[in-house]
């Protein structure tokens, strides 16, 4: 299925909001090539066309090797404040006016970097992306799945004890290690008001949906995508209105799903599912946000009014501050009307 043209310079000035979408995942060759010449032992190439390569992925398992030898490239509050700016920058280019930022903090400060040195880089980035390019940024802190229970301890520590003024939720990301286990971090997460915002429903089945729902308390699910497998699941996400951040080219690359036509966004959307449209890893799959929306352009019969109703949906159900969610719409109804 090739990639849609008709909407592209639509879609281009749409006001979008985008939702699920990895701090380091998110960094952009140039980025990844400058801090690889900083630190030349890492292994990443410091070539934009030996990027391109070394983005190629054989199944899920190497994607999350190569995503850990970028996280290995942030070794000082430097270079995460770099790559966070560099992020929103990114972003806001895309007329994203608001984004839910996934953030790793155990890997960083594996790496050396102490959380509160962290926590100042990254908030001093948003404030500065905001200022610079209106962009509005909120965090979800997730506990990276390949690296088990002692992880998940320090990551809600670091969300409790230090959680930066602009952190919302609460994730689970990486490998579909089994969701229950969990829980008591997300019991914790949610009782000081985060939201739970797992991953879950990509690289397995739908059984891993129902524990996040069951077990984490998951108000919005990363991917969600098996989902369709299981038809009192569908209903379930219908009758409560759980949106399922779906990121198209991201289950290709990763070999979760064959082939675009094989996608269950449609079957989703058509049983009443509230889907959203996301990137995850932009550059490491070769994608932006607008990609993303021209695919699911196609993928729905989506003409500019259905486009500008998929970016309302994701404004919707975000978790911006009233005001932000307010002044978006607001964008995206004045953009249509033009």
């Amino acid at each position: 299925m090739g990639e849609r043209t008709a909407y592209d310079g639509f879609i281009a000035g749409l006001p979008k909001a985008e939702l699920h979408v990895h701090h380091v995942g998110s960094a952009r060759p140039e980025t990844v090539a400058r801090l690889a010449e900083r630190h030349p032992d890492s292994g990443v190439p410091q070539d934009i066309e030996a990027l391109r390569d070394f983005y190629t992925f054989s199944d899920f398992a190497h994607f999350i090797d190569v995503y850990l030898a970028v996280v290995s490239l942030l070794r000082t509050p430097e270079d995460i404040h770099l790559l966070t700016y560099e992020v929103a920058e990114g972003l806001a280019a895309q007329q994203v006016r608001y984004a839910e930022l996934t953030m790793t903090p155990f890997t960083s400060v594996r790496m050396g970097i102490p959380i509160e040195a962290y926590t100042e880089a990254i908030e001093d980035a948003r404030r500065a992306a905001e200022r610079d390019h209106g962009i509005v940024l909120r965090w979800i802190y997730d506990i990276p799945g390949e690296a088990g229970l002692d992880s998940a301890d320090a990551t809600i520590g670091y969300a409790i004890d230090h959680g930066p003024e602009a952190l919302i939720g609460f994730g689970l990301g990486g490998p579909e290690v089994p969701r229950p286990q969990f829980k008591p971090h997300f019991d914790r997460a949610r009782a000081a008001g985060l939201r739970s915002l797992p991953h879950a429903g990509e690289s397995t089945d739908a059984q891993s949906v129902w524990d996040a729902l069951e077990a984490l308390g998951a108000e919005r699910i990363g991917h969600g995508i098996r989902s369709i497998d299981d038809p009192r699941l569908v209903e379930r996400l219908v009758a409560e209105r759980i949106p399922l951040e779906v990121c198209l080219t991201s289950n290709i690359a990763t070999r979760c799903v064959e082939r675009l036509e094989d996608h269950p966004l449609r079957a989703l959307r058509d049983a009443g599912v509230v889907v959203t449209v996301n990137s995850d890893d932009p550059p490491m799959f070769g994608t932006t946000l607008g990609r993303e929306y021209s695919i699911a352009a196609d993928l729905l019969d989506l003409d500019e009014a259905g486009l500008a109703d998929l970016a309302t949906t994701a404004v919707d159900v975000s978790y911006a501050p009233d005001d932000v969610k307010t002044r978006i719409r607001g964008e995206i109804s004045a953009y249509v009307g033009e």
